[in-house]
């Protein structure tokens, strides 16, 4: 990467519904080396109601034809990913990709193509390695508390019978669904902590009545030494499990989400002190033979992401969401899709 004078990188979204809206604007507001600019709207102005120095305006082709934007946030409907980072690739910009980075592996394979081409950089929202629930499992795991590891389940479940109307993410399309919508985040996460799998074998259904895209899926990747269980579904009334992990020397059980998405939904801002924090009747617990008890969370805290997104640019520095975690994130959904319509385990 070419170093950059400026002292900041302007920034525009492309989408301000709820990841540009909650997840990405505040970040960007109150960092001070990347400044939030112009916003694509089709048709409302919400942003200038979040800030009123915002500039708006009514198609990705406007935004990316401003010379000054340095780095393009993706944030629109699944669909349209591939289509719009690639115009901004083309267009120059640095991108950062929602999940699912593409639909497809060929796909996120000539996004990664093009952006070296270009000599650019390219990533996907990864948000969900600074949960503090995955925090925690990182710095449990470093201490071998628990052993070996021999196996995990890692689920986020909801309760939504109801199948909302006028929402791409129920609509039929490519992108859309819970596979492709909480998928990416959970397999992210495990590729992560232990790398791919061998193998995958994976269950996709629509459960709810009147649904027209996937709702359910329990995804299991094998490796050598371990076993490990992806699960989610839309039809789950009990649903505050959130990893169940077993080792030779013990186990660990955590309850309930993250809590940065409903603190960005109420409107705080991120650079709140201790941000973050979970309540202690959220706190994982160990049982083992060594020692029973809670285990303090960790902050979760996504702030590493953006301030990493400069470095990169700016400095030439290690990206923390690597081009070849995205491909096999992707590759990881490609092969349960395969699994699941051949009904088989698939090599990955």
């Amino acid at each position: 990467m070419l170093q950059k004078l400026d002292t900041h990188l302007k920034v525009g979204l492309i989408g301000f519904g709820l990841s540009g809206r909650y997840f990405h604007a505040p970040f960007l507001k109150v960092n001070p080396r990347l400044r939030l600019t112009k916003v694509v709207e089709r048709s409302t102005n919400e942003a200038i109601l979040f800030d009123p120095s915002l500039e708006i305006v009514r198609s990705p082709a406007e935004l990316l034809a401003d010379p000054a934007i340095d780095l393009v946030f993706i944030c629109t409907p699944n669909h349209t990913h591939f289509e719009y980072a690639k115009a901004a690739l083309e267009a120059g910009k640095h991108v950062v990709v929602e999940k699912p980075f593409a639909n497809t592996l060929a796909e996120a394979e000539a996004l990664m193509e093009l952006a070296e081409r270009k000599k650019l950089f390219i990533t996907a929202y990864q948000n969900r390695r600074w949960d503090a629930d995955f925090l925690t499992i990182q710095a449990l795991l470093q201490t071998e508390t628990l052993g070996q590891i021999v196996e995990v389940e890692s689920h986020f479940d909801r309760y939504r019978p109801q199948v909302p109307q006028g929402t791409w993410k129920e609509l039929p399309m490519p992108g859309a669904g819970n596979l492709y919508n909480l998928g990416p985040h959970l397999i992210d996460q495990v590729l992560t902590l232990f790398g791919p799998p061998k193998t995958v074998t994976a269950t996709i259904k629509t459960t709810r009545t009147n649904a027209l895209t996937d709702d359910y899926f329990d995804i299991r990747l094998d490796y050598t030494d371990k076993r490990i269980a992806l699960k989610s579904s839309l039809l789950a009334y009990k649903n505050d499990l959130r990893f169940l992990i077993h080792g030779t020397q013990g186990s660990f059980v955590k309850k309930g989400l993250d809590v940065q998405e409903d603190l960005l939904r109420q409107g705080m801002w991120p650079n709140q002190p201790n941000w973050g924090a979970e309540p202690s009747s959220q706190w994982g617990k160990v049982y083992s033979e060594a020692r029973t008890g809670p285990v303090e969370s960790q902050l979760g805290n996504y702030t590493p992401f953006y301030d990493n997104l400069y470095e990169v640019i700016v400095n030439a520095a290690e990206p923390l969401v690597k081009p070849y975690q995205i491909l096999q994130t992707t590759r990881t959904i490609d092969r349960a899709l395969a699994s699941n319509q051949l009904q088989k385990t698939v090599e990955f």
